[in-house]
């Protein structure tokens, strides 16, 4: 299983979005997803989810929490482990990122974006403000075949 994070850094009510668009073999090619990667060795989660945002960014986070952990199944792709983030706050100016297109889109617009269908299930978590979650996805190929959700504490 790939461990891996994701953030979604907010301002003025607005998430900081990724189209894929750059990579070549990407599997969220022409997606639009939040920052984030893969762990490289021996990483916690918070020191892969500040290096993935200052290396695809150029921003420098100061404010951000762990709100749950998405385990992805699939027939296709291998499983993975992803540790999502929020951010509210950040230092630095933003950078061209080699991965795609940056851009701050309204949060009540990002599930109007062609993003993955398990996506738009844990955005409804961040924004109904429960605890912490633990969420599973499982995909056949890009669609969503089952899933369940987990609240802690």
């Amino acid at each position: 299983m790939l461990n891996t994070t994701l953030c979604y850094i907010e301002k003025d009510n607005k998430y900081l979005m990724l189209h894929r668009v750059k990579k070549v073999n990407d599997l969220n090619h022409d997606k639009w997803v939040g920052i984030g990667g893969k762990f490289m060795e021996n990483e916690t989660p918070e020191e892969c989810l500040l290096r993935e945002v200052k290396e695809e960014t150029g921003l420098t986070l100061t404010e951000y929490r762990l709100r749950g952990i998405v385990t992805f199944l699939s027939d296709k792709w291998e499983g993975e482990y992803m540790y999502l983030f929020t951010a509210t706050d950040y230092t630095g100016e933003m950078i061209e990122c080699d991965e795609g297109n940056l851009e701050w889109v309204p949060v009540d617009k990002v599930c109007d974006l062609p993003i993955w269908e398990g996506d738009k299930l844990f955005f409804n978590e961040l924004s109904n403000g429960k605890s912490f979650f633990t969420m599973m996805l499982k995909y056949e190929g890009e669609r969503l075949i089952d899933h369940s959700v987990k609240y802690h504490g």
